[in-house]
């Protein structure tokens, strides 16, 4: 299938600072494809070089569309309304921006209000809508073209669960008529949404597929986590044998052991428990997750 979008080779810097380094991808037509990372990984800058807002260094973002300007949407990180419209005239503005005759802009504009709950409070001024409102209206105002492409920058931030459900239902709704591309936090609304992930850190591509795929990157899909407590912690460790260390990692009282044999591993580890009598809060063997594949490649440490 040929690329709706190409990105090659994509290096931008501010300053000394590398925030994209080097970075190439597709994405097809009809798909969503979903960029994550920790705060100050490069998602933010990829979108704005990939809508045209930023200029990269070097390296290219080709769109294979015939639409021009038409053929982008972009929802940014940061709300942008215009805070004394209705949310009904916004639409109709924006829509006329794009040149859609006014009749167009207001029936797409309904259209759009109502798909994403604000038919209702249509006639409403900006500055009364709670935070959510407003995240919906800045989505819905990124549609009113019928971009071909949509660019969506942590499209469910302060969404409450309901809102996160309308937005998801109707983001997956569109993805025939609009490829979309979003960033997020989210682990699991990423995998709920996209047909294709992309882990990126440090301006760098650590991995990309769709998400079965990258839960078994490196051949591991089961984790088990023991909960043990201050000094039968140390205990405990001290009787690993030295394939469970390799793959051990701590957080507070959370030992967890990624492993390709689940069974002999737990073997092991209940073993251990019953000869050397330690206390154990909680044992569990479960499925390796998206956000443990995430926080594996990125690391622990906190972000600003």
């Amino acid at each position: 299938m040929k690329s709706l979008l190409k990105a090659e080779s994509l290096v931008k810097k501010y300053g000394k600072v590398t925030a994209v380094n080097d970075i190439s991808f597709e994405i097809y037509p009809g798909e969503i494809f979903g960029f994550l990372g920790p705060n100050g990984a490069g998602k933010t800058t990829t979108i704005k070089m990939m809508c045209g807002l930023l200029k990269p260094d070097s390296g290219s973002v080709t769109i294979y569309s015939t639409n021009g300007e038409r053929s982008i949407g972009l929802c940014p990180q940061h709300i942008v309304i215009w805070e004394n419209l209705t949310c009904l005239e916004q639409m109709i503005y924006m829509g006329q921006m794009y040149n859609m005759p006014l009749n167009h802009a207001k029936s797409k504009g309904n259209e759009l209000l109502s798909a994403l709950g604000l038919l209702g409070i249509k006639d409403r001024i900006a500055k009364k809508l709670s935070g959510g409102m407003q995240r919906r209206l800045n989505i819905a105002l990124a549609l009113i073209h019928s971009p071909e492409i949509l660019f969506l920058d942590e499209p469910q931030a302060g969404l409450d669960p309901q809102s996160r459900v309308l937005v998801r239902d109707y983001i997956r709704s569109i993805k025939n008529k609009t490829t979309v591309v979003l960033t997020t936090h989210d682990m699991e609304e990423a995998e709920k949404l996209s047909d294709r992930i992309c882990i990126i850190d440090n301006g760098k591509i650590l991995v990309s597929g769709i998400a079965d795929e990258i839960k078994r990157s490196g051949g591991y899909e089961n984790l088990i986590e023991v909960d043990v407590s201050g000094e039968l912690q140390e205990k405990f460790i001290s009787f690993l044998d030295p394939d469970l260390l390799k793959n051990m990692s701590i957080l507070t009282e959370r030992i967890s052991f990624i492993t390709k044999d689940p069974i002999s591993s737990l073997s092991g580890i209940l073993e251990i428990i019953k000869k050397h009598d330690i206390k154990v809060n909680d044992l569990r063997l479960r499925k390796n997750s998206l956000e443990d594949v995430f926080i594996n490649l990125t690391g622990k440490s906190l972000r600003e």
